[in-house]
C-alpha cells in the first residue's frame, strides 16, 4: 500500500494518516473504559482473574475479552501459576508499566475536576518516605509549565506525506492552535477542590502503596 502519494482522495489520505497515528494506535490498544479500569487494578497490584472481576465488577466474558486484548497488545502477559494447573496471573509488562504516568495524568485530571468534594478515593504515596507523589508535569524547553498555547505542531520523522503536507517540517510550516490557558491550576479554577500537595519524585508502579 502506497501511503506516501498525494494523488489519492483526501479522505483516504486522512484515513491512512489516522491508521499510522501513534495516538490512534494507543487508543486501539487501550482506549475503552474497562481496559483503563483493569490497568488501574493492575497498578494497585491485582493479578488474578477473580480479583479483577471482583474489584472492577465486570462480567466474566467481557473481562476475559479485555484481558485477552491487553495481553495481545503486549501490555500484560499471562504467567502460569505453578500451584494451580491451568490458572494464570496477569502481569504488567514493561510496555504496561510505561503507561503508568499516562494513567496518573488521567487520574489527576479526574481528581481535580470530577472527584467527590471530600477528595479522591485513592492517593499514591512514595513507599520509601510515605509522602504523596508528584504528578507528571510537562514543561517547555525553557522550563516553565507547559500550556497549549506553547505548542507548535510539526511533522515528525515518521510522518506520511499527508501529515508532512499538513504540518510542515519546521516553524514556518507548522500549525499552531491556541486554546485555553493550561497554566491555570484546576484547584484555583474550582474552589471546591483541594489542591494536590506535591512532594517526592514519581514512584515506579512496583513502589505504589494504597491508602
Amino acid at each position: 500500500m502506497n501511503i506516501s502519494g498525494l494523488e489519492m482522495p483526501k479522505e483516504r489520505r486522512a484515513r491512512i494518516a489516522n491508521e499510522v497515528c501513534s495516538v490512534a494506535r494507543a487508543m486501539d490498544a487501550i482506549g475503552d473504559r474497562w481496559s483503563i479500569l483493569l490497568l488501574r487494578e493492575a497498578y494497585y497490584g491485582v493479578k488474578r482473574f477473580d480479583d479483577f472481576e471482583r474489584y472492577v465488577g465486570l462480567a466474566s466474558n467481557i473481562l476475559s475479552a479485555r484481558l485477552k486484548k491487553l495481553t495481545e497488545a503486549g501490555i500484560m502477559t499471562r504467567v502460569r501459576l505453578p500451584e494451580h494447573a491451568g490458572r494464570y496471573e496477569y502481569v504488567l509488562t514493561d510496555k504496561g508499566r510505561d503507561f503508568f504516568p499516562v494513567y496518573l495524568a488521567l487520574k489527576k485530571w479526574g481528581d481535580d475536576w470530577l472527584a467527590e468534594p471530600a477528595g479522591p478515593q485513592v492517593i499514591f504515596n512514595d513507599r520509601e518516605n510515605g509522602q504523596e507523589i508528584v504528578y507528571p508535569d510537562f514543561r517547555t524547553a525553557g522550563g516553565k509549565s507547559l500550556r497549549l498555547e506553547d505548542i507548535e505542531v510539526v511533522a515528525g520523522p515518521g510522518a506520511v506525506s499527508f501529515n508532512r503536507h499538513r504540518f510542515g517540517s519546521g516553524s514556518k510550516g507548522a500549525v499552531t492552535k491556541p486554546a485555553a490557558n493550561l497554566n491555570s491550576s484546576p484547584a484555583r479554577l474550582r474552589k471546591d477542590r483541594p489542591s494536590v500537595e506535591k512532594s517526592s519524585a514519581l514512584a515506579r508502579p512496583a513502589n505504589i502503596r494504597k491508602r
